[in-house]
């Protein structure tokens, strides 16, 4: 039984398995922090890769989710959170997350702009990083994606928010979505070629080229609230899988020939250790109060597989305060024991294999 760390390892050093017609679609996915960019791209990988959390920022590396089908690759370029240095002072970020995100975009055949319905104060305008990115990639076609619609009980809300997203046109066409639903689903059910003429505004694509407008663009874009160059809108709720697996053909549909970049067996180029330490400061962030996960540090201690085949992985936490240290244990050592075995079943889903994880916490000022 192959170890996963030594297999996916050697997968990722494997020439990609070419098909006669390889066809592949980079796709950058982008939103305001806790947009829900791991779980979409874990719903489109089919499991639970990525950490996942309800808190800023738990995507620290650029992971990237790897979709391969018949002949197509899809890529997912899961981007660092657009985080404005302002923010980051507070929440006490890395240096390592303020990567630079727009990076990753232009790498991009496709932009997936990702909106929480279910979160009323950032729902109604687009968060101004993700503008400046749409700015300043133009040319990159772009779709939005409203997650969690089915939290959203007020359907007229649904269309009024997508009409301010999207600033009444998508595609090149105006929207009419006031008061009846049927044009959403029209919408919806509309699926337009990635190579339709693409219709800008005469003042977007005047002095595009020109860096010195670049600073002018970008004022302006502070006084705008959604996007008008959008190619398509996807309304996904957060309980539907046909919801994902529309989308799923949407980009499959949308890949141009190309080659494939890995081996169609590899998920993500995250390897097991950088999975399972994602996995438990996820579940940090989710038990703990936002500053307490950023000032703590993992070590693994053993990863090796015992004689009964299982995994058996120990980590040793690392923890700069008294107070923190109290908090991650919990009352009668409750707390830390529900992070491990949630760690551990995640773990076992990811890896498809028993795994004994054992964490530890200890004090280092």
């Amino acid at each position: 039984h192959l170890c996963l760390s030594s297999h996916q390892f050697s997968l990722l050093l494997k020439n990609p398995d070419q098909p006669q017609n390889a066809k592949s679609l980079k796709v950058a996915i982008v939103g305001a922090p806790n947009a829900g960019k791991s779980t979409l791209t874990n719903q489109l990988l089919g499991r639970k890769l990525f950490a996942v959390s309800e808190k800023v920022h738990t995507t620290r590396s650029r992971a990237i989710g790897v979709l391969t089908e018949d002949d197509t690759q899809i890529i997912l370029l899961d981007t660092p959170g657009l985080t404005t240095p302002i923010k980051a002072k507070r929440h006490h970020l890395e240096e390592s997350l303020l990567v630079d995100p727009f990076e990753s975009i232009k790498e991009a055949d496709l932009v997936v702009v990702l909106v929480d319905m279910s979160d009323k104060w950032t729902r109604n305008k687009l968060d101004y990083e993700v503008l400046k990115c749409l700015a300043l990639n133009p040319d990159i076609p772009a779709i939005l994606v409203l997650n969690k619609v089915d939290l959203l009980k007020n359907k007229t809300l649904l269309l009024d928010i997508t009409a301010q997203l999207t600033e009444g046109v998508v595609n090149g066409k105006k929207i009419r979505i006031r008061g009846a639903e049927k044009p959403l689903e029209k919408l919806a059910a509309k699926r337009h070629s990635r190579h339709a003429e693409e219709p800008q505004s005469e003042s977007m694509k005047d002095g595009l080229s020109q860096e010195g407008q670049d600073k002018d663009r970008l004022k302006a874009l502070k006084s705008h609230r959604g996007w008008p160059l959008f190619k398509d809108v996807f309304m996904l709720s957060s309980i539907d899988r046909e919801d994902v697996e529309t989308l799923t053909k949407y980009l499959f549909d949308g890949a141009k020939p190309g080659q494939w970049q890995y081996h169609s067996e590899v998920l993500t180029d995250q390897g097991p250790e950088e999975m399972c330490i994602n996995t438990i400061r996820e579940k940090l962030l989710q038990h703990l109060p936002k500053e307490v996960p950023y000032g703590m540090t993992q070590q693994i201690e053993i990863w090796k597989e015992s004689e009964d085949g299982v995994l058996d992985i120990s980590i040793k936490l690392y923890v700069k305060k008294d107070t923190h240290m109290k908090m991650v244990i919990g009352p009668g050592g409750h707390l830390i024991t529900r992070i491990t075995q949630e760690a551990e079943s995640d773990l076992m889903k990811m890896f498809l294999r028993e795994v004994r994880l054992k964490i530890s916490a200890k004090l280092k000022k």
